[in-house]
């Protein structure tokens, strides 16, 4: 017999026996005329008795109790998955059919549409989700990029159904027609939905984004490196300049607004593109930047900025909600008043 198990059965027998226990401690105190502290005494130590038992078991108990609570854990586990699996199973089956441009620069064939049928009933509610899914179990060599999957980084800009957007941000449609999807349309293609950047990050390096102050760092003394500001000296500026660069710096530079415009698409190689534009317009707004007119001197050109026809596909197609037309129209206000 266990201590544990003892334990339990000792203490159900006292809980049934003790006002029979107590009533024949009275009577044999009243029979021999003993005396109420030795009652008490009698009392307390079978009270104790009860409720202290010994360490041993103490000890088995509380493994046992360990034990108990580690199978009931794992049993809840495995109910829950058991759930799961009865509540997935219980969906019915929703296919929808996903067109995918593909295009592999290894193999002698040339680009082509590929055909793959996905239960959403099993699948994430975006166009990314819908992507991993054929790609982890379809198609590994489908390829792509996506890193944040939040739509801050800019990596998933994709042509999906006629209009660029991020797929991480693209909510699937609940409709019967197929889904196409290609890659950022009028870009050089390094294979499946893998647009080549080059040429677009170039442009945006050309315009410098980058704080260019006159004021010398720490005002032309030697550059300290302690305390937390180790340049010595900040650049403020008030709250009503900060705002002129808010619809600006939240750009992340997907390309989404610059390939969806017809004058990028035919000149790529001089017109920089609304991002690249409403970058340039982001660094002369700055107050605090002090190369403001060389900035616009550098984007007075006839094909740099004035290919821009305000066609603005760039602020519908925008995933951030931007205005890329707004900005290049500002670059041409200010270069108007400044002749």
């Amino acid at each position: 017999l266990s201590p544990l198990l003892f334990s339990q059965c000792f203490s159900t027998l006292v809980s049934y026996t003790l006002p029979f226990f107590i009533l024949l401690v009275i009577l044999l105190s009243y029979l021999y005329s003993l005396s109420s502290h030795f009652l008490y005494i009698i009392i307390f130590f079978f009270f104790l008795m009860i409720r202290r038992p010994p360490r041993s078991t103490l000890s088995s108990s509380s493994a046992a109790s360990d034990v108990y609570k580690r199978q009931a854990c794992a049993l809840s586990k495995r109910s829950n998955q058991v759930r799961m699996l009865c509540a997935a199973a219980a969906k019915p089956a929703k296919m929808k059919q996903v067109d995918i441009y593909r295009y592999d620069p290894d193999s002698n064939s040339g680009p082509t549409m590929q055909t793959y049928q996905v239960n959403l009933s099993e699948c994430g509610p975006m166009t990314l989700d819908l992507l991993l899914k054929i790609k982890n179990e379809q198609d590994s060599t489908l390829t792509l990029r996506r890193s944040c999957r939040e739509g801050i980084c800019g990596s998933c800009a994709m042509n999906i159904n006629g209009r660029n957007t991020l797929a991480c941000l693209d909510k699937i449609e609940d409709s019967e027609k197929p889904m196409k999807v290609y890659p950022l349309p009028h870009m050089f293609v390094v294979k499946d939905l893998v647009p080549d950047m080059s040429n677009f990050y170039a442009q945006y390096k050309s315009v410098e984004p980058w704080l260019q102050a006159d004021a010398k760092m720490n005002n032309g003394e030697p550059v300290s490196i302690d305390g937390p500001a180790p340049y010595g000296v900040e650049h403020h500026q008030t709250i009503e300049d900060r705002k002129k660069l808010d619809g600006m710096y939240e750009c992340i530079l997907c390309a989404c607004c610059s390939t969806s415009c017809p004058s990028y698409w035919w000149n790529a190689d001089r017109y920089l593109g609304p991002a690249v534009l409403m970058q340039a317009f982001r660094w002369i707004e700055d107050s605090r930047d002090g190369q403001t007119a060389k900035r616009m001197a550098k984007l007075d050109d006839p094909f740099k900025l004035y290919r821009c026809h305000t066609i603005m596909n760039c602020t519908k197609t925008c995933p951030k909600h931007l205005n890329p037309a707004k900005a290049i129209a500002g670059i041409k206000l200010k270069l108007a008043n400044a002749h």
